[in-house]
């Protein structure tokens, strides 16, 4: 059974918003042990066309978008992808709305996913659920997610992430 290292939503405007100094090196290690494993690395990123026409007025998170400029937001060079290493666009929340995920996990053979990102309540809770909904075997590497609010952090890693996947760290991950 096939593995992936998913990075989510580590792009630079992103990650700017969530200061803490040592998490992309740490985040940079894991991936570091997965390129040394040959486990795939997928970059999720959340992206729009000029204008977000895929965007609803009425979404709360990404309706302020509509009708402005396209403007690129690379991932952050401190953990760029490699060549071979796969980048998704997705258009919501979650990993698999709106991108092709499910379609290149399916041709890696891939059934086995550890989720690293930003925000833990954003992007790692809604692909988490949609990826359990799907079959995924799931591992959650704690200190390789970030959320704003610390609180939310701990009782989505220590409470609620367990119903559904392995939670560990980097440092357990890469022994």
């Amino acid at each position: 059974m096939t593995k992936a290292l998913l990075v989510m939503d580590v792009q630079e405007a992103v990650v700017a918003r969530y200061p803490d100094p040592d998490y992309l090196p740490r985040l940079a290690g894991a991936i570091s042990f997965a390129h040394e494993r040959a486990m795939p690395v997928i970059y999720v990123t959340v992206g729009f066309r000029d204008g977000a026409p895929e965007v609803s007025a009425s979404n709360r998170m990404f309706g302020r978008l509509r009708g402005m400029p396209g403007r690129p937001n690379p991932i952050h060079p401190d953990v760029a992808p490699r060549p071979g290493d796969i980048v998704v666009v997705k258009r919501r929340v979650s990993a698999f709305t709106g991108s092709d995920l499910d379609v290149v996990l399916r041709a890696q053979g891939v059934r086995e996913l550890v989720l690293t990102g930003i925000a833990t309540s954003g992007v790692v809770l809604s692909t988490l659920r949609e990826a359990a909904d799907r079959d995924f075997e799931l591992t959650v590497l704690a200190d390789g997610c970030l959320d704003n609010d610390p609180e939310v952090h701990r009782v989505l890693v220590e409470k609620v992430f367990p119903m559904q996947a392995e939670v560990t760290s980097i440092a357990a991950f890469t022994a």
